[in-house]
This record gives structure tokens, C-alpha cells and sequence, in this order.
């Protein structure tokens, strides 16, 4: 299941807690080669964009970065509001 907006900062707390807020933060991904290394870039934006699931892909794409979510677009069916790390 995925993370909520909740459930991250409850996580990211207890690492304050813990005495780990000056860590930085990044995500990591498949880089996609023969040895399916694990890299690990940096965090420098953190947004709303909207997704939609993409069958060839098997997960969500990002289909807009910094949506209007002010009201005046309105999301399509297949589309949903999400935080973004990138």
C-alpha cells in the first residue's frame, strides 16, 4: 500500500527523534544495469503533480508537475493528485 502524506511524517519524525534530522534525503531506483545497481540521487523538489496509471509501465507516470489544484482543472477519471520527490 502506499505511503500517505501522514504516514511519511510520522516516519520521518521518528527518525528526528532519533536523532537523524540532518540526514539528507534521497530515493533510490533500479538504475537499469547489467548488475541492477541500486543508486540513490538527491531530493531537490518536493511538489504535487498529477499521475495516472500507465499500463506499460505497470505503475503511475507522471503526467504534470505543479498541477492547478487552486479548482480550476479539474483531474481526469484516471488521474489523481500525488506528492512528488524528485
Amino acid at each position: 500500500m502506499p505511503k500517505t502524506v501522514l504516514e511519511l511524517r510520522d516516519e520521518l519524525n521518528a527518525f528526528i527523534a532519533d536523532g537523524h534530522g540532518d540526514l539528507p534525503v534521497k530515493f533510490s531506483y533500479n538504475y537499469g544495469d547489467h548488475w541492477r545497481t541500486q543508486v540513490a540521487p538527491d531530493i531537490d523538489e518536493v511538489e504535487l503533480g498529477t499521475v495516472k496509471y500507465s499500463d506499460y509501465h505497470s505503475m503511475d507516470k507522471l503526467v504534470e508537475n505543479e498541477p492547478d489544484y487552486g479548482g480550476e482543472k479539474e483531474l481526469k477519471e484516471d488521474e489523481s493528485l500525488a506528492l512528488i520527490l524528485s
